[in-house]
């Protein structure tokens, strides 16, 4: 038994006649009487009785329609919302973003995302790298945004920005009119980083670990406003991505190019490649590269730009 042969049932019960369910649903007669055999045939019973010109119900037929008929609507009202996903008139995302990615990047994009997709909501889940990681590996979110690297083993993932890090210490410090600054020279420094759930906490911490010493931090936060507004105030130096930086607070805080060692600034978006991704997701990850990639202008490794 297959939901064809339930459709030509009920439309036959419904019409009383062979033919004109024939001719409502486009095929011949012969068709329709031979699907109805086949079913008759399996159920061991027949579901149709003649009565001159014209044909009624058997008591098997009846029981048949009374659950055919939801059967039937059910499948219809399936269809009916899969070509609505299919066509993304509905659909649910669960999307993470580390604050400051979310800030910066995507409030654009999931702007005209939406003007696109209207009946598409999105659910957005702001946490540092780590986490936004964790969450889409076990399911609780469908996509997520991080700092790179990430394992290409669990997740399918497109880069959309690379920058590296900038200094950023008060006006009145001693390095604010140096033209670049080697880690080295911030062995003595007091830090303000983001917190252990971001991924720039542990990559800033292991590079000055390279350069032969382990920073003083003093104050760890989620913000990176707040970051920046702790290092004009006195408190400590910072390092954080250019995209940031563009929109510092010159007055109070000089910002400096980091070299030797350059630490690189990847933000990625991945997705779990053993995991079924819906109709909107999809279109989420393609919408996103195709805005992503043609946007953002970043500085080449020469400190000259180039296109993404």
């Amino acid at each position: 038994m297959d939901i064809r042969q339930l459709q030509y049932f009920v439309q036959v019960a419904r019409m009383n006649s062979f033919s004109k369910a024939a001719e409502s649903l486009y095929i011949t007669q012969p068709t329709i009487s031979k699907m109805i055999r086949n079913l008759e045939e399996e159920l061991g019973a027949a579901l149709f009785y003649r009565e001159g010109k014209s044909i009624r119900l058997t008591d098997a037929g009846e029981i048949l329609l009374s659950k055919a008929q939801n059967i039937v609507e059910s499948f219809a009202s399936l269809s009916s919302e899969l070509d609505s996903l299919r066509n993304l008139q509905r659909g649910h995302i669960r999307i993470g973003l580390p604050p400051m990615v979310g800030a910066s990047f995507f409030p654009a994009v999931i702007g005209e995302f939406h003007r696109r997709y209207p009946e598409v909501t999105i659910r957005l889940h702001e946490d540092g790298s780590k986490k936004v990681e964790d969450d889409v590996e076990s399911g609780l979110l469908d996509i997520g945004a991080i700092v790179l690297p990430v394992s290409t083993d669990k997740f399918h993932c497109f880069t959309f920005v690379e920058e590296r890090l900038e200094l950023l210490v008060p006006a009145s410090h001693r390095l604010a009119v140096a033209e670049s600054v080697v880690l080295k020279e911030l062995e003595e420094e007091e830090f303000v980083l983001f917190r252990e759930d971001f991924a720039l906490h542990d990559r800033i911490i292991t590079e000055c670990i390279k350069a032969g010493f382990q920073p003083k931090v003093v104050y760890e936060s989620s913000q990176w406003d707040l970051i920046s507004q702790m290092v004009g105030a006195g408190m400590g130096i910072a390092l954080l991505p250019q995209t940031i930086c563009r929109d510092i607070d010159r007055s109070r805080i000089a910002v400096i190019p980091l070299t030797e060692p350059v630490i690189p600034w990847q933000l990625g978006m991945i997705w779990r490649r053993d995991r079924y991704l819906s109709f909107a997701a999809r279109e989420w990850i393609s919408f996103a590269m195709s805005v992503l990639g043609e946007r953002y202008v970043l500085p080449g490794q020469d400190g000259r730009d180039e296109t993404v």
